[in-house]
């Protein structure tokens, strides 16, 4: 079984037909009318550059990759600001369209904004994904070993389906995507970069600052994720769960409802395991599927939903309340919209790849397998953990993973309650910063930077090189 809950990455621009030469870098770039999903506009300009899929290949192929460039509109910009989407695999240009526009359109005070879309992904995607021929049948209990085994299988599946249509899967990593950024500098003849990222794109942000330090001028990054915390610790999401508690706790009603999510959680589990639950799916057809509801199920989708208090985890919360009262309707208006009957298991080359390059080291793993034993979300909080026993050429080292050491200008926002990029796990990861300027979002998730107004303006500050260090912004909570 497979619980989709994502985004569709696409492109959202009119383009005109005529080139326009920016005289500045001397490009050649297509005027566009950037449309927003809001209806508003603005003038852009649509680029691409070419790069190698693979550095270390000589016969490698080459990729095109697309941005859309906004103008800066202040007095005295800065370098170009370069934002980073997450995932991997989330498109800068779909982001720039979407509810992040408006801070799109904010950080064009400060120099020309680039909405980018990295290797594999959005308009820079050639890349075709593999359905393989392992399929989950929702009608048959899968013990946990299984479900691996032929997630395994279809990977490996993957990889040959890649190889036969000529993609070089060694060349979808961090280090090379650091790269296409130097090439995009480059490109738009810049001296220096300031990044702008979220999620993946701060660890993409992270390994740049190791990799071409002396040309990133500052970077705002948010839910941040360290170079060596792909693979996230499942002591650390029991840990989120008492800070979830807590904000229900500040609800009299939600708090009398919900007096121990955990202890909710964990009796949902067991008795998930000791008897899966048999659902019937209304489809849009009118037709109805049967699908039978794991403790793993549960746990996977957990997993999926965390990330914000008011996105997912309040309904998180309000199935899990539900079960433990025998009512399954939340959950199987949930499976309507987000399962798909018997899928196969597929993957996207850019997103599995680039996490399975960044990785885990022996003790981290030993220290996660350790931890899974007993946590709430176990060994499936993380995807790709299993998945790097594959094909473990592809992992980019230890070094790659240590910590960048430097004096480059960073904004860290950290919300209090994100359950992908925990607060204390990304003040580690960008320990060794020694100019960071780290400010809290209470009460916010992962995808915080359109949580509050002073979001915005706090980037704005930092941009403009006034302190922010130490600053606190709070948000409302969801109704639990």
């Amino acid at each position: 079984m497979k619980i989709v809950v994502w985004i569709t990455v696409g492109l959202f621009a009119g383009c005109a037909a005529e080139n326009r030469s920016h005289a500045a870098a001397g490009l050649t770039e297509a005027p566009v009318t950037f449309k927003a999903q809001s209806g508003e506009t603005v003038s852009a300009f649509e680029g691409s550059f070419v790069v190698p899929e693979n550095r270390a290949n000589p016969d490698s192929r080459i990729l095109t990759l697309h941005y859309v460039r906004f103008p800066a509109t202040g007095e005295n910009p800065g370098a170009p600001i370069v934002y980073l989407a997450g995932g991997p695999g989330g498109s800068g240009i779909w982001f720039a369209s979407r509810w992040r526009f408006p801070l799109f359109m904010a950080m064009r005070e400060f120099g020309d904004v680039i909405a980018f879309d990295q290797r594999g992904t959005g308009a820079s995607d050639d890349t075709p994904s593999c359905t393989s021929s392992q399929v989950l049948d929702d009608t048959t209990v899968i013990s946990d070993a299984t479900y691996i085994e032929m997630h395994q299988a279809a990977l490996q599946e993957c990889l040959g389906f890649w190889k036969d249509r000529g993609i070089d899967v060694q060349g979808y990593n961090t280090l090379e995507s650091v790269a296409d950024l130097d090439a995009l500098r480059a490109h738009l003849g810049a001296e220096k970069l300031s990044l702008w990222g979220i999620s993946y794109g701060t660890h993409l942000a992270l390994a740049a600052i190791k990799e071409i330090e002396d040309r990133i001028e500052r970077v705002v990054m948010a839910s941040a994720e360290g170079l060596d915390q792909t693979i996230k610790q499942p002591a650390r999401t029991d840990a989120y769960f008492d800070r979830l508690q807590d904000a229900i706790d500040t609800q009299p009603a939600a708090r009398d409802a919900l007096p121990d999510i955990k202890a909710m959680m964990r009796r949902i589990h067991a008795r998930l395991e000791d008897a899966p639950l048999m659902l019937n799916i209304p489809q849009d057809d009118g037709a109805t599927v049967d699908v039978l509801f794991q403790r793993r199920d549960m746990q996977q989708l957990a997993a999926a939903m965390i990330a914000d208090p008011g996105r997912y985890a309040a309904q998180l919360v309000r199935i899990y309340a539900a079960l433990d009262n025998g009512d399954t309707a939340p959950l199987v208006a949930f499976f309507k919209q987000h399962h798909r009957p018997n899928e196969a298991i597929s993957f996207h080359a850019m997103s599995v790849m680039m996490d399975m390059a960044s990785g885990i080291d022996a003790e981290r793993r030993r220290l996660i397998e350790e931890q899974a034993e007993t946590a709430l979300l176990g060994k499936f909080l993380n995807d790709t953990l299993y998945l790097d026993d594959v094909a473990r050429s592809y992992d980019l080292g230890d070094r790659f993973r240590e910590k960048p050491v430097s004096d480059v200008p960073v904004l860290l926002l950290s919300g209090t309650l994100d359950g992908r990029t925990y607060i204390e796990s990304q003040r580690e990861a960008t320990s060794g910063l020694t100019n960071r300027e780290a400010v809290t979002v209470r009460n916010a998730g992962h995808n915080l930077f359109m949580a509050s107004p002073e979001v915005t303006a706090t980037i704005q500050d930092f941009m403009r090189g006034e302190a922010v260090d130490g600053r606190e912004i709070v948000v409302d909570l969801p109704e639990f």
